[in-house]
């Protein structure tokens, strides 16, 4: 039974998304300080009982990156609606999420399972976007313009963003490339 808590943490996670969502539009910034700290906990909790004691499992996989994912994308969402994030930048980053999830689906239905890892401009993907969420709310929180470090941090999050896209894609085309090589009778 405490082998699925991983599981049931991210779901925590993703559910977090709601409560996100509804105290942005509120201009309740400190509050939802305290639920990305919440979700940060389940983040790393999961994370750590998953390799401690060998709890992973095929759905935790596809569970962490996706509540991870829900929960950033809502906040871009919900922060562009209330007039804190340009509409630009919250296009790249959610459409980036759709292009990948979209290939990974089209991977898995066509050429079988991902078994990939995270890349380094895939983690940094993750790290300059919750940044600068976190910056722009805490601002916020602080009743503080922070408009230099949220100019400063708008550059990495659409590089990455940008650059982990295309690395997903061009990772996706290779592996099917390979995967259809091996298919084919020799």
């Amino acid at each position: 039974m405490l082998r699925h808590l991983p599981n049931a943490l991210c779901i925590v996670r993703m559910l977090l998304a709601i409560p996100v969502a509804y105290l942005l539009a509120r201009d309740e910034y400190v509050a939802t300080l305290w639920v990305f700290a919440v979700a940060a906990v389940t983040d790393a909790l999961d994370g750590f009982l998953a390799k401690r004691f060998g709890w992973e499992s095929e759905l935790g996989k596809t569970l962490d990156p996706l509540a991870d994912k829900i929960l950033l994308v809502t906040a871009f969402i919900t922060l562009t609606v209330v007039g804190r994030v340009p509409v630009w930048l919250a296009v790249a980053v959610v459409a980036r999420d759709v292009i990948i999830g979209s290939g990974a689906l089209t991977f898995r239905i066509f050429f079988g399972p991902i078994n990939g890892h995270p890349t380094l401009i895939s983690k940094l993907n993750t790290l300059f976007p919750i940044g600068y969420v976190l910056v722009v709310v805490g601002a916020q929180a602080a009743a503080r313009a922070l408009p230099v470090a949220i100019v400063i941090l708008t550059t990495p999050v659409l590089v990455t963003t940008i650059a982990s896209g295309i690395d997903y894609i061009a990772t996706y085309i290779q592996r099917a490339i390979g995967v259809s090589r091996d298919r084919q009778p020799q």
